[in-house]
């Protein structure tokens, strides 16, 4: 949970993209490669400011394996004018970096620990490294599960994945569509509606959430009611970060800054203003 510290934190580094994958409407996952053959290092649940030149940049999770840092991946929604740059970008195109910034997931932290990973949407992108480092390391674990939700079938994120993903004996998978065609076959309804069926021990489980913030705090509040303490959930509050170093106060939080004591918070830390509009 504790932050990296960047050793030039402005520092722009140029990468080439490397590959592009449209992965839902408006959703693309980038492959970038350092123009000078470096290679990242990252935790899962760190981001990276992603710069396209001339318009802007924006924070974006690290989303591809933590133990294969090159390519660098990152899946990125366009919901605004750098963003819908970054994914209208093509092969052989350059892209600024820098980072990584910002709390990881605790996946090394807990061994012995059943996990349980709860996203919504494209909150998957920051968990995936997560869920590749427990299959990564296994034994480290107990039970796995992730519980996946999105609008419709044709929102979900890493489909082929999903489908890898649920043929493993080791890791439990459940997904759900808040609206399903005739021909889903799969589980209607929330995130929270899977909490029920899911295999794990309150009493030893480490919860990984994102999501939409209406999503973390009905996902929270089941899990407390199965008898899960506040200390063992984790929540990823990427919101209004603009400058990765705390710099122009966009994401300052209560008395935290999203930017520099996140984005992974323990929610037992911040629950007093998660959820307040006016912060």
């Amino acid at each position: 949970m504790t932050p990296t510290t960047v050793a030039a934190p402005m520092r722009v580094q140029t990468y080439t993209v490397e590959r592009v994958r449209q992965e839902i409407p408006a959703t693309v996952t980038l492959d970038l490669r350092a123009s000078d053959g470096s290679r990242m290092t990252f935790a899962p649940g760190q981001f990276n400011m992603l710069y396209v030149f001339g318009i802007g940049e924006v924070p974006i999770s690290i989303s591809g394996d933590p133990a294969r840092p090159d390519p660098l991946v990152h899946t990125i929604r366009a919901v605004g004018p750098v963003s819908e740059a970054l994914c209208n970008l093509r092969r052989g195109e350059t892209v600024g970096v820098r980072g990584p910034y910002g709390t990881a997931w605790p996946v090394g932290e807990t061994p012995g620990s059943d996990l349980l990973i709860a996203t919504g949407g494209i909150g998957l992108a920051p968990l995936r490294p997560a869920l590749y480092y427990a299959l990564a390391h296994r034994e480290q674990f107990g039970s796995v599960v992730l519980l996946y939700g999105a609008r419709t079938p044709a929102d979900l994120l890493y489909r082929h994945e999903l489908e890898a993903w649920r043929g493993r004996f080791d890791l439990k998978v459940d997904v759900t569509v808040d609206r399903a065609e005739r021909d889903w076959r799969g589980h209607v309804g929330t995130v929270t509606t899977l909490i029920p069926h899911a295999n794990f021990d309150p009493a030893r489980t480490v919860a990984l959430v994102c999501g939409p913030e209406i999503m973390m705090h009905f996902t929270i509040q089941e899990l407390l009611k199965t008898g899960m303490a506040a200390e063992q959930i984790y929540i990823s509050m990427e919101r209004n970060m603009k400058c990765a170093i705390g710099l122009c106060g966009h994401c300052q939080w209560g008395p935290r800054f999203v930017c520099q004591d996140g984005p992974v918070f323990r929610y037992s830390a911040i629950r007093d203003w998660f959820r307040k509009r006016e912060i």
